[in-house]
């Protein structure tokens, strides 16, 4: 089979631009050196929305607020192609802050519905910040979904594919074929989302933007379904209610390189925080603890782009914390490049080089 795209990398990044490209009529292949989808798209929490707006870069802020925009129209046509609900929930976040913040303040004077549509914020009556609009995802279920849908559309799927390696022409002006242990594949286009690791697969051509893995701990507890209603933001520490009563807490920030292992010391901060900010929390049960190795960035910006002197090649990783957020138009500005389209945003920021 002659393939159009072959995408090196299944997570988050590497689903939802299979499914892009195949929904478009593309012949897709997708290699993934574990499991799919179980590295960082696995691990997070599937807030669609940077956790402090008013703390990030216009780019970070525009592809999380246009991918929010996205999702339920998205969600819906992954769901013509799968059975599994990906549980999509508008469930708004409460923010407790000081509110002298200057970021915060002049965010709040430039922020309205003509910047960035279906997003409002509101002072409660308890001295919170409440924003009604932010959705969340579960994402081990958009990751179930997005592969049943791959399935359906008929994408080749090769997990545990190994070290891959980028073989390129002579000059460099190509990739001229991608060697796993699976064989060698070609394509038309070459798209390497592979994460943390991407760095490590683009050695010959890596991004300008380096990308390293950063390592965040969370906390699963099984709770009741009242519990909680609305996801809980405070000095770094989130807690985001599953609608069957579960209840996530997270997480560290740790330079750590690729060391996936949980700590005693990260796993009682967590507690201590939870307990603080939900004291009924006290009394449920802790189910798991886990890690997940995102792929940092400078100013957590992610490069997607098409290789600057490599024709056929490109490139959708760095999203730091926010690949499944920003997920919905990640994937339509890589679909849009491939097809050489000129994509419905300005893609400056997240050149290669």
């Amino acid at each position: 089979m002659t393939l159009d795209t072959l995408i090196i990398g299944g997570g988050i990044s590497g689903l939802s631009s299979a499914f892009r490209l195949a929904r478009e009529g593309m012949k897709v292949a997708v290699l993934e050196r574990d499991v799919l989808g179980m590295e960082a798209s696995w691990a997070g929490g599937g807030i669609l929305s940077p956790l402090l707006p008013w703390n990030y870069a216009a780019p970070i802020n525009q592809l999380c607020h246009h991918s929010a925009q996205l999702y339920p129209q998205w969600i819906d046509e992954i769901r013509t192609h799968s059975d599994t609900n990906p549980e999509y929930w508008p469930c708004g976040m409460q923010v407790l802050l000081p509110f002298d913040d200057p970021n915060l303040l002049r965010w709040t004077s430039a922020t309205d519905e003509a910047t960035y549509p279906g997003f409002s914020i509101s002072l409660t009556d308890t001295g919170s910040l409440w924003l009604p609009n932010i959705a969340q995802v579960r994402n081990p279920r958009l990751i179930s979904a997005l592969r049943e849908a791959l399935t359906t559309l008929g994408v080749t799927v090769l997990e545990h594919s190994g070290t891959t390696r980028l073989i390129f022409s002579p000059n460099s002006t190509a990739i001229q074929h991608v060697e796993s242990v699976h064989g060698n594949h070609q394509a038309g286009a070459y798209l390497v989302c592979g994460g943390a690791w991407s760095q490590q697969m683009l050695a010959d051509a890596p991004p300008t933007k380096t990308i390293t893995p950063v390592r965040g701990q969370m906390l699963l507890f099984r709770t009741t379904t009242d519990t909680l209603k609305h996801i809980i933001y405070y000095k770094g520490t989130y807690l985001i209610p599953r609608r069957d009563g579960h209840l996530l807490v997270g997480s560290t920030l740790e330079y750590v390189g690729f060391d996936k292992s949980t700590t005693e010391e990260a796993k009682n901060k967590l507690m201590e925080q939870a307990f603080f900010l939900l004291p009924a929390l006290r009394s449920a049960t802790l189910e798991k603890h886990w890690s997940g190795l995102r792929p940092g960035s400078p100013d957590n910006i992610p490069t997607i782009a098409r290789h600057p002197h490599t024709s056929n090649l490109y490139i959708d990783a760095g999203h730091f914390r926010y690949g499944v957020t920003m997920a919905a138009t990640s994937s339509q500005i890589i679909a849009d490049l491939i097809s050489h389209r000129t994509p419905g945003l300005d893609v400056a920021p997240y050149a290669w080089g």
